[in-house]
């Protein structure tokens, strides 16, 4: 009984996660992370004359304030009492992962598609990818959607879990916190170039190893459900460097082969056209029911993290408790 007490909240967390998703109409730790960093950022290019420096600040403070608060806040639950803390724990575990969000989201494009609304499916994957949508097909936009469930497969789920897994809630909001910096200002454009250099990086440094064990872990995935894992193995041996970001072709690989299908390619950002490689072998036209396929895959791939790293954390937590 010992060795399942500190996997409790993470093992609740997620279950949480994949019951109810995240709620929309409560306050989010990840969207009052984004105010801080928007508030920063205003602080930071009216106080910094070098942004570079000042993009060196900002993710220092962001990462002090949102781990600290959080640890803070453990540390007094846990002080009062043993399953408070683990129940104020458990609620930031699920807090911290984004499955079923991931897979509500993804399938609102799934949906359109079906209609044969191409207007609803561009709105609805738009709310998922950074590209622009209005220049996307069907087939484009279903690649979109597939693209972003692989990715953030990592992420928004697996990598969390690693996180929580070695130390604790509080490391996931760590995680987290460097995760949205990235995404909010982690841009190589004229904006964001100096200002994000340390978000951007570091994002890359934290997501380097779980980003190479969830593309293992999802070849693996890929046998278990019937799917191509001999070729999630090859293409992903061949294409997990074709990214600009050394973490992002990692999952994405594995799925496109997993599938039988090519990803990536040219998209457009804010108006400008990036050239990219394709990821995968156009073996097959992709389809809409590759969406659902590729949510299969992120929640197997998720529950055996998941398993994996509660194992991990009960051995090492429980072996230091006794």
């Amino acid at each position: 009984m010992k060795l399942l007490i500190p996997v409790l909240p993470l093992v609740i967390g997620f279950l949480l996660d994949a019951l109810i998703g995240d709620p929309y109409r409560l306050p989010h730790p990840i969207r009052l992370i984004g105010r801080l960093i928007s508030a920063l950022e205003r602080f930071v290019r009216a106080q910094f004359a070098n942004l570079t420096a000042g993009g060196f600040f900002l993710a220092a403070a962001v990462l002090i304030i949102s781990t600290a608060v959080p640890s803070a806040l453990l540390f007094l639950c846990y002080s009062v009492s043993a399953p408070l803390g683990a129940a104020v724990e458990s609620v930031m575990c699920f807090y911290m992962l984004a499955a079923r969000s991931l897979c509500n989201e993804s399938m609102k494009v799934f949906r359109a598609v079906s209609d044969d609304d191409t207007e609803a499916a561009r709105k609805a994957v738009s709310m998922i990818v950074g590209r622009d949508t209005a220049v996307l097909d069907r087939s484009g936009i279903i690649r979109a959607a597939v693209e972003t469930v692989a990715e953030n497969t990592s992420d928004g789920v697996t990598a969390p879990i690693m996180y929580m897994a070695v130390f604790g809630a509080a490391g996931g909001f760590f995680y987290k916190a460097a995760n949205t910096m990235d995404s909010m200002i982690g841009y190589r454009n004229i904006k964001y170039e100096k200002l994000g250099k340390a978000a951007a990086r570091l994002d890359d440094i934290l997501n380097y190893l779980p980003s190479r064990l969830t593309a293992l872990v999802m070849i693996a995935a890929a046998f278990i459900l019937g799917l191509d894992g001999k070729n999630a193995f090859r293409i992903w041996r061949r294409d997990r460097r074709k990214h600009a970001s050394p973490n992002s072709a990692q999952t994405e690989s594995v799925c496109a082969g997993a599938l039988g299908v090519r990803l990536a390619g040219d998209a457009w950002y804010f108006g400008e056209l990036h050239r990219k490689p394709y990821i995968g072998d156009d073996t097959r036209p992709i389809e809409n029911e590759d969406i659902r396929r590729a949510n299969r895959l992120m929640y197997v791939t998720s529950v055996i993290v998941l398993l994996v790293f509660s194992a991990l954390r009960a051995v090492i937590i429980g072996g230091l408790l006794t």
